[in-house]
């Protein structure tokens, strides 16, 4: 078999981009991470129900989990309706982390268990800005007049 000249061209930015690592194993880091997301989404979410007592007029959210490739920490999306209130739940979340850290280590039997720490989602409230300014363009748009395609 006869190898190109520009063989490692090809080879070098995919093994520098993936650690040297193959691509089946990449597919279960990947496969494995996803799952610990999901799994990590679940037990917060049930720990949070159970635990926390939010007034009635506040929505909390999680929206997702997302963790590190080398499974060390674990950012947990919350979101909050209203919005003005998140910071202060945020706060609350972060203030008992050790005690949700704690229950989950007891709860899962897996090592390593990534640290959890609660981040403010911005994505919905991005998208509801999106969405309220196509609603105002489509508004301030005339009824008979076309809009014209570049």
């Amino acid at each position: 078999m006869q190898i190109p000249k520009n063989y490692w061209i090809y080879i070098i930015p995919f093994a520098k981009a993936t650690g040297g690592h193959s691509p089946e194993i990449i597919k279960y880091m990947s496969d494995r991470i996803k799952k610990v997301n999901s799994l990590l989404e679940h037990e917060i979410g049930k720990i949070i129900r159970r635990d926390f007592a939010f007034s009635p007029e506040i929505l909390v959210t999680l929206t997702r989990v997302e963790t590190t490739g080398n499974m060390i920490e674990a950012k947990t999306f919350i979101s909050v309706f209203p919005e003005e209130k998140s910071a202060g739940i945020i706060n609350a979340l972060q203030k008992s982390v050790y005690d949700i850290q704690y229950k989950i280590n007891r709860t899962l039997r897996m090592r390593p268990i990534p640290k959890i720490r609660f981040v403010k989602e911005n994505e919905i409230s991005n998208a509801a800005k999106i969405e309220e300014l196509l609603v105002k363009a489509k508004e301030s748009e005339e009824p008979g007049e076309e809009v014209e395609k570049k």
